[in-house]
Formats: C-alpha cells, sequence, structure tokens
C-alpha cells in the first residue's frame, strides 16, 4: 500500500469542494424545497446532463472494483454486458419513453398503476424495487467503493463503507434529483479523464494492447495448488467474447437471451435509469441523452477491462491467487483478490496528485450511483408506499419521510454488506449480475407485456409475478444458503447451482413467467379502451386519460385544500413568488417548500405532454437523432463481431 502524498489529499479536498458547490448551486436553480422540484428536478434537463448522469449512474464505483475484477479474472467476456446496453438504451428512449411520457406516470410503479389499475402491483413492485436496489447497487456500492479506499488508506473494511456512506448520503438529502443529475455530469468528467490517465499508463507499462493479450494468457501465479486442485490459469477463451454454452463462465446462449431480461431491467424498467430520461424537458434531449450515454457505454471496455487485465499480468501473485490463506493474507477475502485488481494498479502506478484525482474519480463513481439510487428509493417510498397510507400527506411530511428512508436504506445496506461478501467467489461483478437473473424477469416481463399488449390484465400480471418471485426467490435462497466453494474444497452444492448458469437460469425464469402471464390473462376480463388511453404503445396517443386514472396530484390537493375559496382557474393564475436565497437555504434544509406550488390545468399537462413526446419537433432533429442512433449501434456490432 502506498501513502497518499499531500498532492493526493489536496486534490481530493478540492473535488470534495467542487462537488458540493455544484450541488449548492444546483439545489438553489431548481424548487428542490417541494416533492416535485425534490424528486423530479422540474423537468427541464438538456441532453447533456441526461446522458452524462445515465451513465454516471451505472459506471459507479462496482465497475472499477468488479468489471475490472471479472476481467482479471476471466478476459474479456465481461464486455457483452455493457455492449448489449446500447441497443437497451435505443429501446428506452424510442419505445418506453413515449409511452411512459404519456400515461404521466413519473415511477415505474405508478405507470403500472396506470396501465392495469389497483394496488397490489404497484404496492408490490415499490417493495420489490427498493429491496433490489438495497442488494445490488447500494450494497454493492459501498463495498466497492469500501475496498477501492481500503486498499489505498489501510482503513477497516467496515470504517469504509460507514465513512463513505454517510457522506454520500448527507450529500443527497440535502440537494435532491436536480443536485444528483448535475453532480453525475462533473463526475462523469472526473471519471473519464482520470480512467482514461490510468488506462494510458497501464497500456505503456504492460506494452500495448498486443503485448497485453499475450501476456495475459501467461499470467500465472507462484502457487496454482490448492488442496488437490490447480487453478490460477486464464481460460482458454479469455480473448473471446462468445463462449462455449455448456463450460463457458459467460455462456453465448445466456449472453444473448438471458442477459436480453436484464439489461431491459437495469436500462428500460429501473426507476433510478428512467427517472433521468423523464427529468429531459422534451424527447429530443431526452433521445439526445440516451444516444451520448450508448456513446460512453463503449468506453469502459478501455478504460475498465483493459486495466484490468493489465491489473493481473503486472500482479499475477496477488490478482491471481488461489490459495485461501495467501488470499486473505493480500486482501482481507480468502475467496479471491480479482476486486483489488483496480485500486492497486492505482496506488502502485500513478505518481503523486494523479494518484489524488483517481481516488476522487473513485469517490466519483461512489457518489453518482449512491446519490442516484438513494433519490429513486426514496422517489418509490415516499410517491408510492407513504402516501398510501397517508393519502393527505401535507407537503413536509413528505419532504420529512423521503430523507428519513434515505438514513434507513443506509442502515439496512450496511447489515447486507456481510452476506455479499461471502457470496460469488470474490467477484463481485457476478454477485451483481446473478441476483439480477433470479429477480429481474417477472418484472420485465410484466412490463412489456404490459405496454405492447393491450389484453395483459391485472390478474395476469400479479400471479406471472407471483410464480416469477416463487421460482426466483428459491434458486436466491439457495444461491445464499450454499456459498460457492473456497479452492480446494469439495463441491457440495446442489447440482443445479453449478450446472445450470443464472444466464440459463434467467431464460427459464422469464419463459415460465411468459407463459403464467398469457394463460392468466387469457382467462380474465380486460380493461376497457377508456382505461388504457395512452398507457400502451398502440394508445400513447389516444385521447386524454380520465381524472380518476389520474395519480394523486398532491401540490394541487393541498393548495385548494388550504384555498377553499378560490377556483382552479384562481389557484392556476397564482404566480409564485420570488424567495431570497438566504430563506431558500434555509427552506431546504428544513423540508419547507421554496415556492408556492403552481398546479397545472390539465390543458396545461397537456401541453407540457405534447411537447414532450416531441409534435412540432423539427424533421431535420428526428431524422438527426435516428442517424446517431444507427450509427452507435453499428458501431457496437462491429465490436462485437471483431472480438467475438
Amino acid at each position: 500500500m502506498a501513502e497518499l502524498h499531500w498532492a493526493d489529499l489536496l486534490v481530493i479536498i478540492a473535488y470534495f469542494a467542487l462537488c458540493m458547490l455544484v450541488g449548492l448551486w444546483s439545489s438553489c436553480k431548481e424548487n428542490t424545497g417541494s416533492v416535485k422540484g425534490y424528486f423530479l428536478a422540474g423537468r427541464n434537463m438538456i441532453w447533456i446532463p441526461v446522458g452524462a448522469s445515465i451513465f454516471a449512474t451505472n459506471f459507479g464505483s462496482h465497475f472499477f472494483v468488479g468489471m475490472a475484477g471479472s476481467a482479471a479474472a476471466s478476459g474479456l467476456g465481461v464486455v457483452i454486458y455493457e455492449w448489449q446496453a446500447v441497443f437497451i438504451l435505443m429501446i428506452l428512449g424510442w419505445i418506453f419513453v413515449p409511452v411512459y411520457v404519456s400515461s404521466g406516470a413519473y415511477t415505474m410503479p405508478g405507470y403500472l398503476k396506470k396501465r392495469f389499475g389497483g394496488k397490489r402491483l404497484r404496492t408490490y413492485l415499490s417493495v420489490l424495487a427498493i429491496f433490489l436496489l438495497i442488494v445490488q447497487k447500494i450494497s454493492v456500492s459501498m463495498y466497492a467503493g469500501a475496498i477501492f479506499i481500503q486498499q489505498s488508506l489501510g482503513w477497516d473494511m467496515y470504517l469504509s463503507i460507514v465513512s463513505v456512506t454517510l457522506i454520500t448520503a448527507v450529500y443527497t438529502i440535502i440537494g435532491g434529483l436536480s443536485a444528483v443529475i448535475w453532480t453525475d455530469t462533473l463526475q462523469t468528467v472526473i471519471m473519464m479523464f482520470g480512467s482514461s490517465y490510468l488506462a494510458i499508463a497501464s497500456s505503456i507499462k504492460v506494452g500495448g494492447l498486443e503485448a497485453l493479450f499475450e501476456k495475459y494468457m501467461q499470467a500465472v501465479p507462484n502457487i496454482t495448488t490448492c488442496g488437490n486442485t490447480t487453478m490460477g490459469y486464464p481460460r482458454d477463451d479469455s480473448l473471446h467474447i462468445f463462449r462455449d454454452p455448456s463450460t463457458g463462465d459467460i455462456p453465448w446462449t445466456g449472453a444473448l437471451f438471458g442477459l436480453l431480461p436484464m439489461a431491459i431491467l437495469a436500462w428500460c424498467t429501473d426507476q433510478v435509469m428512467v427517472q433521468r430520461v423523464l427529468a429531459a424537458k422534451t424527447h429530443s434531449h431526452a433521445k439526445g441523452g440516451v444516444i451520448f450515454a450508448a456513446w460512453l457505454k463503449i468506453t469502459p471496455f478501455f478504460l475498465v477491462i483493459i486495466p484490468g487485465m493489465i491489473g493481473r499480468v503486472l500482479f499475477p501473485d496477488e490478482i491471481g491467487c488461489v490459495d485461501p490463506d495467501v488470499c486473505k493474507a493480500f486482501c482481507d477475502d480468502s475467496n479471491g483478490c480479482s476486486n483489488v485488481v483496480y485500486p492497486k494498479l492505482v496506488v502502485e502506478i500513478l505518481p503523486a496528485g494523479f494518484r489524488g484525482l483517481m481516488l476522487a474519480c473513485m469517490l466519483s463513481a461512489l457518489m453518482s450511483t449512491l446519490t442516484s439510487v438513494f433519490n429513486s428509493s426514496s422517489s418509490m417510498f415516499t410517491l408510492d408506499l407513504w402516501t398510501r397510507f397517508r393519502t393527505k400527506a401535507s407537503e413536509r411530511e413528505l419532504m420529512i419521510v423521503g430523507r428519513v428512508f434515505i438514513v434507513l436504506l443506509v442502515v439496512i445496506s450496511i447489515l447486507w454488506v456481510p452476506i455479499l461478501q461471502a457470496n460469488q467467489g470474490g467477484q463481485l461483478w457476478n454477485y451483481l449480475q446473478a441476483m439480477q437473473a433470479y429477480l429481474a424477469p417477472p418484472w420485465v416481463v410484466v412490463f412489456v407485456m404490459g405496454l405492447l399488449w393491450k389484453r395483459t390484465t391485472e390478474q395476469g400480471a400479479f400471479w406471472s409475478l407471483m410464480a416469477g418471485l416463487l421460482v426466483g426467490g428459491i434458486r436466491l435462497i439457495m444461491d445464499l444458503a450454499y456459498p460457492k466453494p473456497s479452492c480446494g474444497v469439495a463441491e457440495s452444492r446442489p447440482e443445479i447451482l453449478y450446472k445450470v448458469h443464472f444466464l440459463h437460469f434467467a431464460i427459464i425464469l422469464t419463459f415460465v413467467v411468459f407463459v403464467v402471464c398469457v394463460i392468466v390473462s387469457l382467462l380474465t376480463t380486460p380493461r376497457s379502451d377508456v382505461k388504457l388511453r395512452r398507457v400502451t404503445w398502440k394508445t400513447r396517443n389516444s385521447e386524454p386519460r380520465e381524472e380518476s386514472d389520474d395519480e394523486d396530484e398532491f401540490e394541487k390537493q393541498e393548495y385548494i385544500e388550504d384555498n377553499p375559496g378560490l377556483s382552479i382557474q384562481e389557484v392556476e393564475d397564482n404566480a409564485p413568488e420570488e424567495v431570497a436565497f438566504k430563506q431558500r437555504i434555509y427552506n431546504i434544509l428544513c423540508c419547507y417548500s421554496s415556492f408556492e406550488p403552481k398546479p397545472k390545468s390539465r390543458a396545461m399537462e397537456e401541453e407540457e405532454a405534447n411537447r414532450y413526446k416531441g409534435l412540432g419537433e423539427k424533421p431535420w432533429i428526428r431524422r438527426f437523432l435516428d442517424f446517431n442512433a444507427l450509427l452507435v449501434m453499428a458501431w457496437t456490432v462491429f465490436l462485437i463481431a471483431f472480438f467475438a
């Protein structure tokens, strides 16, 4: 472990100061003292911060730790997760977002309530989404960030976790979504610059890309035996993306088909990602944002995966260790040390100052993910769960509940970390993807069927979710109950855990849920066409929805209750007054609204929806966006074919 130079500390302090300035500026710029301003950023974002926030939220510290670790352990195959996302992002911008906007929904459980009616789908998916965010993103990001800090500063693992999480929680509680998106933009610049510098420096050290591929296949630790088992040699298919369907660690069948529902969940139905796109000011900016994010998604191959492989070449004994005692001594994890490859590159090969820059880069990645997840989880709990039991909750109550829930998330996530650490053989990325494979397909089937097939019923959606929860939950519990054995320990798990790859299991689970959804939907009565207005692809441009189907409008309802003598027109004509800067800061910190809420009439909402959907969009803008979407997909196809 290299000690931090004073220049490193100076860079880190400057980074935090800059982030806080941007966060404070954006918090005061938007109406973050109201529910919709805090959770939805005023819906006024242009394409650059939208795309940067999408990328930064996904490209978190778990990439620098988990994806780099998987690349060190097994080579190029993990890049398929990144490059498949390019195509799914186009589906988000061109297929899903128009329907979400037409429906008027701001949360994914809220969309399901509008599409299917009832309350159980919205409640169940809110709970499931929050659980997934805890076990997949929050705890993983905390763990990954803690690994980096542990390796660079030598702090205790749990001290590292608590420190970085508390800093991030305080930062998110104050700022709301607007602060999250703008600071994500800043952090994207820092991450791209810092990781590019490390990628270039490490490539020069190893002798270039061609030399890397040759040396990687020979990167073997001194100790390759663990009991009677011989391990530590790179896989024969390490330099290929598509691998054998039965023996590959990422089988090509699973990469093409099993990964699809997981990718749709991550990009098209995940509140964290969709919330950023819905914050765009128009549909053109939303599509521009996803295209920008898609171009950025090509870069992790060069910025994370290649450095991960370089780390194994430069430090084969540590990164490629197989003996549990050796691994425990080096990285405090007897399951393996591939997760520490990126932090070790940083502290070993970068000079003073640049090492601090990379630590700031890692903190950027951690904070961009955690702030986004905290904000989105808080949005779903406050707007989809709390308001069900507190239908007349005040503006201030909702603000306080959302912030207190973030604190609760922190506590639960810290408690989950030991379970995370014990699973998936020390490869963080495998843990993350396995959890998605067990829980994502039911959710994805319900969204896709509801959006594309009008005949899908609430009963079909609910019972398919229950079937998916049963099947996927059993596999998840078995995985947690039977961790992967360490090197030298005989395999004692049930055969399904090591003979059925989690990507293949995702295919099976998707088919089961689809069949249940179709059968139950055909046996039950569908919603009327009136109730399906603007909630499916075919009806997205139909007549406006009935008021009885709309979500509760907290601001309008509360303001009218407080002013019973006013008509709707008088409420709409009541312009908000300017608030002094000092008063606005006080209001944000104390959960008071910085502005008097100005509700919108249905005509105003309709005008805003039409503007967002691109009605009146200039033809050359539409053609330019379509061309760029095709261009980024074509380039991705070339890259996949080249390394297949």
